[in-house]
C-alpha cells in the first residue's frame, strides 16, 4: 500500500478501491452524491463504487458531458439537493471530477458560477464551505483528483478556470485497476495529456524545486509507459506508473502551466467536442519550441533535462519526438485531422490570452505568436 499525503490525502494501489468507505467516514461523507458520466457507467465502474460502499444512502448524477458545463453543474445541484447530500464522489476522468467541484462550489455558494472563476477574481470567494469531495479517477490524464483546480465550461461558452486549496478533494482513491479496461485511444489521449502536465508544469519560470523534481520523474514515468499502456490495457505495470504520471502532472503544475493550456482550454471552447488531452498532445511542439528561447528556459537548462528523462540525445530532438509519439499512438496529426479550421484562429487567440495559463509561460506569447503556434500545429 502506497500512503501519500502531500497536496492531499491518496490511497494508491491495485484495490485501493475498498478503502472508499472508510474515506467517507474520515471525512464526515454520509450520504454522497456520485459524479460520473455515461461511459464509466456503461463500463461498469459506477456499480463497482457502488458496491464498495455497502449500506450507504447515495444518489447519482451521471450525465456529466465531455467538457463539464455549468448546465451539468447546476442538473447536478439539483439532485445534490433533492437528496439532502452532504458530500461529493467524483468517478471518472477530469471531466466528472471538475465536474463534482463545480457542484461542491454551487451547492454552497450563492450567485452564479462566473463569480468564482479565476478571471473574474473570484478565487477568494471559494471559502470552506465548499461541499466535501473524494475522487475516484477512472483515467490517467488530468490529475485533477490531487489539484486545487477545475475547468467547466460558462453558459456563455467561456471554458474558465476555477482554483482554491478548499476545491482539492479531501482524498483520492487511485487504483489503477479501474483503468485496466480503458480503450487505447483515451489512454493514448489522457496520457499524453499526463505528459503535457509535467512538461509544462517543468518549464513554468516560478521557483519551485519539489513540483520541478515531481513534474520530471512523472515525465519519465509516463514517456517509458504510455506505449506499453495503449498497446496493451491489461498491462499492470505501464497502467500503474501512467496513473502515478497523471498523479504527479497536477502535482507539478501547482507551479502553473502555459500556452499548450492556454490554447487548449480556448478552443476546447469554441468547440467543445475536442478532446482536451489530444489538443494537448497536437500543440505540445510548437510551444516547446517557442519556449525553447526563454531565458529562464535556458538557464536552468529545461528542455535538456526534459530531453534526458525523455532518452533523448538532445533538446532540439523533443518536438519532433513528440509528433512521432502521437503517430505511434495513433492520435490526429494536427488541428486539421480534427476539423478545426483557420477561420476559428481568432477566436482561439482572443480566448488564450485571457486564459489563466496565460501568464505562466516562461515566455508571454503575442497574438501573432499565437497565430503561429496554431499554424504549425494545424
Amino acid at each position: 500500500m502506497a500512503f501519500i499525503n502531500f497536496v492531499t490525502q491518496i490511497q494508491f494501489e491495485f484495490g485501493a478501491l475498498k478503502l472508499l468507505a472508510q474515506e467517507c467516514q474520515r471525512v464526515g461523507i454520509t450520504r454522497p452524491l456520485i459524479v460520473t458520466d455515461p461511459g464509466v457507467k456503461a463500463a461498469g465502474l459506477l456499480q463497482k463504487v457502488q458496491d464498495a460502499l455497502p449500506g450507504v444512502t447515495m444518489a447519482v448524477y451521471d450525465q456529466t458531458p465531455s467538457n463539464p458545463t455549468e448546465a451539468a453543474v447546476r442538473a447536478a445541484v439539483a439532485v445534490y439537493k433533492a437528496h439532502g447530500c452532504d458530500g461529493l464522489i467524483a468517478v471518472g476522468g477530469g471531466s466528472s471530477i471538475d465536474c463534482a467541484k463545480g457542484v461542491a462550489i454551487a451547492a454552497t455558494h450563492e450567485g452564479p458560477l462566473k463569480t468564482y472563476a479565476t478571471i473574474e477574481g473570484g478565487s477568494l470567494k471559494i471559502t470552506e464551505r465548499v461541499a466535501p469531495l473524494i475522487a475516484v479517477p477512472t483515467t490517467a490524464g488530468t490529475g485533477s483528483e490531487v489539484a486545487r483546480g477545475a475547468i467547466v465550461i460558462l453558459d456563455d461558452h467561456r471554458k474558465l478556470g476555477f482554483h482554491s486549496w478548499h476545491l482539492v478533494p479531501k482524498a483520492a482513491i487511485c487504483d489503477p485497476e479501474l483503468t485496466l479496461g480503458l480503450p487505447p485511444m483515451l489512454t493514448a489521449a489522457t496520457g499524453m495529456d499526463a505528459i503535457a502536465h509535467c512538461m509544462e508544469a517543468f518549464m513554468a519560470p516560478a521557483f519551485n524545486p519539489p513540483a520541478d523534481g515531481i513534474g520530471l520523474d512523472g515525465l519519465a514515468r509516463g514517456w517509458t509507459h504510455i506505449e506499453r499502456a495503449t498497446r496493451d490495457g491489461s498491462d499492470r505495470e505501464a497502467r500503474l506508473n501512467m496513473m502515478s504520471t497523471s498523479m504527479q502532472g497536477a502535482m507539478a503544475f501547482q507551479k502553473g502551466l502555459g500556452c499548450v493550456h492556454s490554447l487548449s482550454h480556448s478552443l476546447g471552447g469554441v468547440d467543445p467536442r475536442l478532446h482536451h488531452g489530444t489538443l494537448n498532445a497536437v500543440f505540445l511542439p510548437a510551444v516547446v519550441k517557442f519556449n525553447a528561447s526563454a531565458e529562464s528556459v535556458r538557464k536552468e537548462n529545461r528542455l535538456e533535462r526534459m530531453a534526458y528523462a525523455m532518452g533523448l540525445k538532445s533538446a532540439e530532438d523533443i518536438p519532433d519526438a513528440i509528433k512521432a509519439m502521437n503517430a505511434r499512438l495513433g492520435l490526429p496529426k494536427g488541428l486539421a485531422a480534427m476539423g478545426v479550421k483557420e477561420s476559428q484562429f481568432d477566436d482561439v487567440i482572443r480566448g488564450a490570452l485571457a486564459d489563466h495559463c496565460h501568464k505562466t509561460n516562461p515566455r508571454l506569447a503575442t497574438p501573432e505568436d499565437y497565430r503561429e503556434m496554431l499554424l504549425q500545429s494545424l
